[in-house]
């Protein structure tokens, strides 16, 4: 989508300085214990700030891909109409003038509700409609929220537009305007809150986002933002917000807390770093932590250069939980200190859906239903992912086959065209299933559940093999006479099932009784063993082809070819275009695991 230059740089220059807003006045905390005999009881205030991040689009407790109610085997429950039954509770227990409601981020993608008003019934179209998201989010009242990397999936105008929308802001202090250098976005927001016969208290949040966003939507923010590390960035900000009076500082960073990365050397900067931020940067008193997909209830990191304890809690994601941060402040020589932070969890599944949001948003949500269970196909037979991970599965190559066909006929007439075609494809999901018979849109964007689009690159047959070794450190090595549990056969270091792949159009083995680096053998391309010289078209996922797992060679490798409508979509007009879904069209059997040349299964 084009970018409006003209009302992105004057965004730009409008927000640079943050964003200052007069909260409601508070409720006085309950006095402390007495204080000593014959000295006056120090002022005191507790206020709690509420937090939740990667959304991912959930309003309701509604699984699109099964058509049904959502449901785990921990017997969770997600969603924005459960969140705001649980804030309601909080500001009933804490007085709404006390608390603050912020997230931190991923908002906007994830689901095919904020599929269909991104792309079918687009929020950018003249006219458009509201986007759920804000209209849930501001009915809930949310104060602040920072951004996600996914908030760019669907480009620089549909964010700004749903920011448009949004009655709060959206927070990026390491966002930033690639030719000025200045925050594209507010940097921080600041709630001045005046409780009954205490002095004012400033409390602001700094928002933080992920520095992957250059890598994982490059398509749309090269030449135009920059995303500078965690580090950085809150070293510069933190300072000015207590030189502005700032009494507490929180951040809300779409970054997880382990101080890895997926994307390996291409950035300077650390994709899970606020811990880091925590321990490297004084005067931060909590940070609310985004983008890891797991839940930490209360985490405690000592800041190195001040011995100050800083509170971290990260709820779980789709609003499956609530973090609440409960504060203590003591009023002491003419100014508000933090005297205790505590952080805990409340969880969705305890409570019921908030109907005031259930009736908001139903309209927007029976439309989805309805176009995600159109049929497009017929299916010969069930196919299914549940073995997906260990053994080459026909549902997978289905993928592979759609970007094959697509990048043929999109080179058709280059001096590519001759050139063969691999393709790479991840075992996303444990559980998609297309049942024989009718095949539905909602059938076929359980098997592909993000939002990637189709790049063509030029790799050899070296650098293939490459690929392939690194993907296939995905297995945990087991020895020959070892007993196999597909349970603990695969996620070696801890990497997730999307850094898997799959490569069509050969034909190898996987021995996981080698070393990680060695596990490659009888590579072949059509009969005869690769040659390391050839060249060869590579189909890959955008999120792929721009670094994202850190696979070798792939980003740096020459583009051929690139386009922005969803792998989702292509794999639904395939089926469409043949009407039947039938393995004999798409399955092959190109890899398998084996120990010392004996398959493991």
């Amino acid at each position: 989508m084009p970018l409006n230059r003209r009302k992105f740089l004057e965004k730009s220059a409008v927000t640079g300085a943050g964003v200052a807003l007069a909260g409601a006045v508070g409720a006085p905390a309950a006095e402390a214990a007495e204080a000593k005999k014959g000295q006056k009881p120090a002022k005191r205030y507790s206020f709690t700030v509420m937090g939740t991040t990667d959304l991912h689009g959930n309003i309701f407790n509604w699984d699109y891909f099964k058509d049904t109610e959502y449901t785990d085997a921990k017997g969770n429950a997600k969603g924005l109409a459960r969140v705001s039954t649980l804030v309601d509770q909080v500001r009933a227990e804490k007085g709404r003038r006390n608390t603050l409601l912020i997230d931190a981020g991923d908002t906007i993608q994830g689901t095919p509700l904020t599929y269909y008003y991104a792309k079918v019934d687009p929020i950018t179209a003249k006219g458009g409609p509201v986007h759920p998201m804000a209209a849930a989010m501001n009915a809930i009242g949310y104060d602040a929220v920072a951004l996600g990397n996914h908030e760019f999936n669907y480009g620089i105008e549909t964010l700004r537009k749903f920011e448009d929308q949004c009655h709060f802001p959206l927070l990026g202090a390491n966002a930033l305007d690639a030719k000025t250098l200045k925050p594209a976005f507010p940097p921080y927001f600041i709630k001045k809150i005046c409780p009954p016969g205490l002095p004012p208290v400033k409390v602001a949040v700094l928002g933080l986002t992920n520095p992957g966003i250059a890598i994982w939507d490059k398509a749309y923010v090269e030449g135009k933002l920059v995303f500078p590390g965690l580090e950085e960035q809150a070293a510069k900000w933190v300072p000015k917000l207590r030189s502005m009076g700032a009494d507490v500082v929180v951040v809300s960073a779409h970054s997880g807390s382990s101080g890895t990365s997926s994307y390996g050397d291409q950035l300077p900067y650390i994709e899970n770093s606020a811990a880091l931020v925590a321990q490297q940067v004084p005067g931060i008193d909590a940070i609310l932590v985004g983008h890891a997909h797991i839940e930490i209830a209360e985490l405690l990191v000592t800041n190195e250069k001040t011995g100050k304890t800083v509170v971290l809690s990260e709820p779980l994601a789709y609003a499956q939980r609530l973090s609440l941060f409960d504060f203590e402040l003591v009023f002491a020589k003419g100014r508000w200190t933090v005297e205790s932070v505590k952080a805990t969890v409340r969880d969705s599944k305890t409570v019921a859906d908030d109907p005031k949001i259930t009736k908001l948003l139903k309209a927007d949500h029976d439309i989805v239903v309805e176009y995600v269970n159109q049929v497009v196909g017929t299916a010969t037979e069930t196919l299914t992912t549940v073995e997906a991970r260990y053994k080459d599965a026909p549902i997978i190559d289905l993928i592979t086959k759609v970007q094959e066909d697509v990048v043929k006929a999109a080179l058709a007439g280059t001096e590519y065209a001759a050139l063969p075609v691999l393709s790479q494809a991840s075992p996303f999901s444990r559980t998609s299933e297309i049942p024989a018979g009718d095949v539905t849109i909602r059938g076929l964007s359980s098997l592909y559940v993000y939002d990637n689009t189709l790049v063509a690159k030029l790799l050899t047959g070296a650098q293939v093999r490459a690929y392939l070794e690194y993907s296939a450190q995905y297995f945990v090595r087991t020895a020959a006479d070892a007993a196999v549990d597909v349970e603990k056969l695969t996620n070696a270091e801890s990497r997730p099932d999307y850094n898997y792949d799959y490569v069509s159009g050969l034909s190898y083995e996987i021995d996981i009784a080698q070393a990680a680096g060695s596990r490659i053998k009888n590579l072949t391309y059509n009969g005869a063993a690769l040659d390391d010289a050839q060249q060869f078209v590579f189909a890959v996922n955008n999120y792929r082809a721009n670094g994202g797992g850190a696979f070798p060679h792939v980003a740096s490798a020459k583009e051929l070819w690139a386009e922005s409508t969803e792998i989702r979509t292509r794999i639904a007009e395939w089926v469409t275009a043949k009407g039947v879904l039938n393995p004999a069209d798409f399955a092959s059997v190109d890899w398998k695991l084996t120990r010392n040349g004996t398959p493991v299964f």
